[in-house]
């Protein structure tokens, strides 16, 4: 689908834009070329909306707004993993979400946000619901360019981790026999694995942290973890939470976790200002293989050190 077919698009009727924008976006999760990875790792919303017509000498801006909706109304359905699809989609009728979705289309117009639109669930991609094993709390997605992809704490090359990561790799390196901290900050090979990687607010404002919060992402991800809690075909229903700083902690304690099912380990943040203050040393890489293995036999555990090949 190219950029021209977009545009031409976008002259004839919302529909259309709605269908090609469907088609771009499959193409951002499902291919590797130059053009695709453009869009999915580097441009945000209201940049690709833009980017989609700007070689339209006709293109007004409310056809670059029509683009940037329709990308948003198919969201869900064009990117989302099918497992979390089929849990969350009552969520998607729901006031809180058709609010929040009009937020975003309003935010588009004027702000960049963050992370480009392929990645916004591209943890539920990475890590379908039948897979976790592992659930790691963050609070909202790095804010500047080139960092966030839809994990939290997690940052794509050629982005340097930043101090919260770092910070994870040290305890990895304590907890983890072999463990060397790579130079790279792509936790998506232990997203694969089955680590869940999930922020509390799924978007936010280019250089703005926190822009984002009490918008409805909370809720929708409080119920992407009661998605979690409630498996029932899963071999392995137990999983280990990990609720690293006050705000994490008070997301799991609303969601009143069953401890004898699942083991919960929280401490301070990573983040350098409170990471000596409970984190470092915590063990918590330590004790979630240790449950894993000894709840679910021998292997269940995550081998952390396939994060040491990317060099």
């Amino acid at each position: 689908m190219t950029v021209a077919a977009v545009t031409k698009a976008t002259r004839t009727s919302k529909g259309a834009a709605k269908a090609v924008a469907a088609a771009v976006i499959k193409k951002t999760v499902t291919t590797t070329t130059a053009e695709s990875s453009r869009y999915i790792k580097d441009i945000g919303f209201d940049k690709l909306a833009t980017h989609l017509v700007s070689n339209s000498p006709t293109a007004s801006g409310s056809q670059t707004q029509a683009v940037s909706e329709a990308l948003l109304e198919t969201l869900e359905e064009d990117t989302m993993e099918e497992s979390w699809r089929k849990a969350l989609s009552p969520e998607f009728k729901k006031p809180y979400f058709i609010k929040l979705k009009k937020y975003l289309a309003s935010e588009t117009k004027s702000h960049t946000v963050y992370p480009a639109l392929g990645n916004v669930y591209s943890w539920s991609r990475y890590t379908p619901l039948d897979k976790v094993k592992v659930v790691i709390l963050g609070q909202d997605p790095y804010h500047d360019v080139g960092q966030a992809h839809g994990l939290a704490f997690s940052v794509l090359e050629p982005t340097k981790p930043p101090p919260s990561l770092k910070n994870i790799y040290k305890q990895l390196e304590s907890d983890i026999s072999g463990f060397k901290a790579p130079k790279s900050g792509d936790l998506s090979a232990v997203a694969e694995l089955g680590v869940l990687w999930l922020n509390s607010s799924l978007t936010v404002r280019a250089h703005s942290a926190g822009s984002h919060a009490k918008q409805g992402w909370e809720t929708f991800t409080a119920e992407a973890l009661r998605a979690v809690l409630k498996r029932k075909n899963s071999e392995q229903e137990g999983v280990v939470f990990m609720a690293w700083g006050l705000p994490a902690q008070k997301t799991l304690a609303k969601l009143s976790v069953d401890k004898k099912k699942h083991l919960v380990l929280e401490s301070a943040h990573p983040s350098p200002l409170s990471a000596r203050r409970g984190f470092m040393g915590n063990e918590h890489f330590k004790k979630a293989n240790e449950w894993l293995v000894e709840k679910y036999g021998e292997g269940a555990g995550i081998d952390w050190t396939v994060l040491c090949s990317k060099k």
